[in-house]
């Protein structure tokens, strides 16, 4: 994600105007039912835990279960940052030993999707699984060599998994999203700490793959990672597209975020708005064209931004011109600039000019 993860956690990266990444698959878990929520958080995670302050916008504020925000910890036993995916688990292993639910869905925060994991846990018991993981057939033209990708025989059994292959011999790749018994995972994390292993997908899912039932749950809807600036863009230029806001945003089950009590867009005399998302608290005087602006964010005098992303709080001085970019949030673009992304290249606008000056 190159500079866009220096100021915060992918999983906090502004999606489709007014969400982060991580309000999707909070939206899934809460719509799923799921009253027990942990979230292990570890790098440049300030704007994610200001973002994860308050429960009630997900309805986990409750009795029992609730969200859970877990952080490394320095303890007489252990004084190391999450050496892992599995690691980050083992650290956190008292939330599991004090949880009383039989099964774990286990779900990375920066994907983009709706989903039941009902569906996935049905499943998983019908199949008698020890691990199920949730996996989509890729389009062809589409690169699989970042992801996990896995071969499944007749039966929908993991009969190969590869992470991050050089040559992908395989379109079907993982979602990172995963079902298993609670104390399988437990016996599982633990046997790795004991063998000094941290990862989740290297050290479980590929050194088990002979030993235990694993098998695959195949989607079809909308799914996308953002863990790339260019699939960061291409997700948010997805929500330009009418049937992917129907989707979801006016298809049930909802997403929801954390709410800000902003005034709603103005479009001053002179500005032209085709084809974007606007976001509350944006000041518009410019023209906007297959863009999307987050909130807070002014617009100057005769400025023209084509095919960008603009994040929050960001400054436009008159006459600039912006095309293929994503400006960085809270920076400050000069008057009479001008940024233009390469054909095929996204550019980085990352600006921290004084806003006021006297």
């Amino acid at each position: 994600m190159q500079e866009l993860s220096q100021k915060r956690a992918i999983c906090a990266m502004p999606v489709a105007g007014s969400y982060r990444s991580i309000d999707f698959t909070l939206s899934n878990m809460s719509n799923s039912h799921i009253q027990k929520v942990a979230v292990l958080t570890q790098y440049n995670s300030r704007s994610l835990n200001e973002h994860l302050s308050s429960s009630k916008w997900w309805d986990f504020g409750r009795k029992q279960g609730g969200l859970f925000v877990l952080t490394p910890t320095v303890t007489a036993d252990n004084s190391n940052w999450y050496r892992g995916t599995a690691d980050a688990i083992y650290q956190n292993m008292s939330f599991l030993r004090n949880s009383h639910e039989p099964y774990v869905v286990i779900a990375s925060g920066d994907g983009i999707y709706k989903m039941d994991y009902n569906k996935v846990l049905e499943y998983h018991i019908e199949k008698n699984a020890d691990i199920t993981v949730v996996c989509r057939d890729m389009e062809t033209d589409m690169g699989v060599e970042r992801y996990g990708t896995l071969r499944m025989n007749e039966e929908f059994r993991v009969e190969d998994f590869e992470e991050k292959p050089l040559q992908a011999r395989s379109r079907t790749i993982s979602c990172g999203i995963y079902v298993i018994r609670r104390r399988l995972l437990m016996e599982m994390i633990e046997k790795c700490a004991e063998e000094d292993r941290y990862d989740f997908v290297r050290d479980i899912l590929i050194r088990y793959k002979d030993q235990k039932k694993i098998y695959g749950y195949k989607i079809k809807d909308y799914w996308r990672n953002i863990a790339s600036v260019e699939d960061y863009f291409g997700a948010n230029m997805d929500f330009l597209k009418p049937e992917v806001r129907e989707y979801f945003f006016k298809q049930y089950p909802d997403i929801y975020s954390k709410v800000e009590d902003l005034p709603p867009a103005k479009y001053n005399v002179g500005s032209q708005v085709k084809n974007s998302i606007v976001s509350s608290g944006c000041i518009v005087n410019g023209v906007i064209e297959n863009s999307i602006v987050f909130k807070k964010s002014f617009i100057g005098n005769n400025c023209v931004i084509k095919n960008s992303i603009i994040l929050n709080d960001v400054y436009i001085g008159d006459n600039t011109y912006i095309e293929n970019c994503i400006v960085e949030s809270r920076g400050t673009i000069r008057a009479n600039s001008r940024y233009v992304g390469e054909e095929g290249q996204i550019k980085i606008v990352v600006e921290k000019n004084e806003r006021y000056t006297m």
